[in-house]
């Protein structure tokens, strides 16, 4: 903490230039009248110029853990524990807990990307990822894996509905990745994300070194034109591959291969089967990439009770990382805006919380199963250590009930890790009815959930168990909570992202 009256070292994105605004300094005329006047003689870029997505970035020499974005990117190796001076420079300036919360997530894969607080950073969360080492005989490779950390970081920032991020440049020197090669697959990524699925993105920011400045000033232009002349003249210097719709690279050697009698069962599918590990989650989510045995034949044999415990457990992770699978292929930017479910602090006993806000379910108006592919790909990394449910009943009507058939299909689903190290579901201003329902379904539906299930009708009660600022309330349950047990409680002021 900075002394008292000393200026801050963190730095406020709200005083930084955007990439546009950075025209507009050097007397750059991008007016519509001079936007029109280019109109007819400008081929189109695929990049093309968007005042709004220009608006969103901006390039900024220096360190990335003084930003106070919302989110900040570390980049990182396998093991979460790698010495560069990005990493360093977070590790130092977080604190000591982010050491001790980052060897709860027992590292990540590359191309991956897993959350942590931000602890005593600006930004409220840090979003780790691990770029390849790069290799010139598996380009390919290196350039795939590269496109995963960004577009991974972009929406994991989307699903926690994080405001602004701070990226750093991820392909750190020590792993030998071509600076400019990277800096398009970085860009582009971004800016295709940005254009699908960026509306509650209000700002990226590349934070750069003085080496890696230019290069990004050269390089962004191709990708977010600042008008029309410059998309224009921008356009000459685009790489052959610009990667297609989401900026995934493209590789024309990767063709579906049909086998010579595709209606033919391979006689050792199953014990090949049998020899998959219980991880399936590195595999591709196209089609072809879930593709396993028979399935008919796999649940004849269970309901005829035939299949071991053992191969009855391994059916269901192979069946949850199916589900997970398709969650982190999915596209589910219009859940995560709903604001339903999402991480805030710990519990007294240290465990993290996850809120879930029963009035932003418009249950009638959404996709179910998009829903709970979207439980999934956020829990997935929260549920490998203890955790607790807030579930917020305050104010919801018909419309917003999760009925017992769903809850019952997302309890079978999820993985033994979700019941494990579930330790509490505390549900808040519950009604009568809620009651029963809970009691009818955690007696008949489900088992060793009632014990877990904690009625809270104040949230006087709730902070015996999590304090007051380890929560971000909706505005409208302090309100009502005020209403109902007196005004002492609306003095929690809620999160500003809420």
């Amino acid at each position: 903490m900075d002394p008292l009256g000393a200026p801050s070292q963190f730095v406020d994105i709200d005083t930084l230039p955007s990439w546009f605004e950075w025209y507009e300094a050097d007397g750059v005329d991008s007016s519509e009248t001079l936007t029109e006047k280019f109109q007819d003689e400008v081929i189109r870029s695929p990049f093309p110029f968007s005042k709004e997505l220009s608006g969103k970035v901006i390039l900024w020499k220096g360190d990335v853990a003084l930003l106070n974005c919302t989110a900040i990117v570390n980049t990182s190796n396998e093991s979460l524990t790698d010495k560069n001076p990005v990493s360093e420079s977070i590790f130092m300036l977080a604190g000591p807990d982010l050491k001790e919360e980052l060897q709860k997530l027992k590292g990540c894969r590359t191309g991956e990307a897993k959350l942590t607080k931000g602890f005593n950073l600006a930004a409220r969360f840090i979003i780790h990822t691990v770029g390849p080492k790069y290799k010139s005989r598996y380009r390919t490779a290196a350039e795939s894996s590269l496109y995963s950390c960004y577009r991974n970081v972009l929406q994991l920032a989307t699903e926690q509905a994080v405001s602004s991020v701070g990226f750093c440049v991820i392909n750190s020197a020590k792993r030998g990745y071509p600076l400019e090669d990277a800096t398009h697959i970085a860009l582009r990524t971004v800016r295709r994300f940005l254009e699908i699925h960026g509306e509650t993105i209000e700002k990226v920011v590349f934070a750069v070194s003085e080496l890696e400045e230019a290069t990004y000033r050269k390089l962004l232009p191709l990708y977010f034109p600042r008008s029309l002349k410059e998309e224009g003249q921008s356009l000459p210097y685009l790489p052959a591959d610009i990667g297609n719709a989401e900026g995934e690279p493209v590789v024309p050697e990767r063709q579906i291969r049909i086998s010579e009698k595709p209606g033919a069962l391979d006689d050792n599918l199953e014990e090949e089967d049998e020899g998959l590990g219980t991880d399936l989650s590195f595999i591709g989510s196209h089609a072809f990439a879930r593709m396993e045995g028979d399935v008919d034949k796999q649940r004849r044999l269970i309901l005829q009770g035939q299949l071991s415990e053992a191969a009855l457990q391994k059916q269901h992770q192979r069946n949850y990382n199916r589900w997970l699978c398709q969650a982190r292929a999915e596209d589910l930017s219009d859940i995560a805006s709903l604001k339903a479910l999402y991480q805030t602090g710990v519990d007294n006993c240290g465990r993290t919380v996850m809120v879930v806000v029963g009035r932003n379910i418009p249950v009638t108006l959404i996709d179910m199963d998009k829903a709970l592919l979207y439980f999934i790909h956020v829990m997935d990394h929260i549920a490998v250590k203890e955790y607790v449910l807030v579930y917020f009943h305050t104010l919801t009507s018909e419309y917003n009930h999760l009925d017992s058939d769903f809850l019952k299909k997302l309890y079978d689903v999820v993985d033994n890790k979700y019941k494990r190290n579930l330790k509490a579901v505390y549900f808040v201003h519950p009604t009568f009815r809620s009651k029963v329902s809970t009691w009818f379904f955690t007696t008949f539906s489900v088992s060793g959930l009632k014990d877990k299930i904690h009625h809270v009708d104040s949230l006087h009660q709730l902070f015996a168990a999590i304090s007051p600022e380890q929560i971000d309330f909706p505005p409208f349950v302090l309100e009502y909570d005020a209403r109902e047990n007196g005004p002492y409680y609306a003095s929690y002021p809620p999160s500003p992202d809420l």
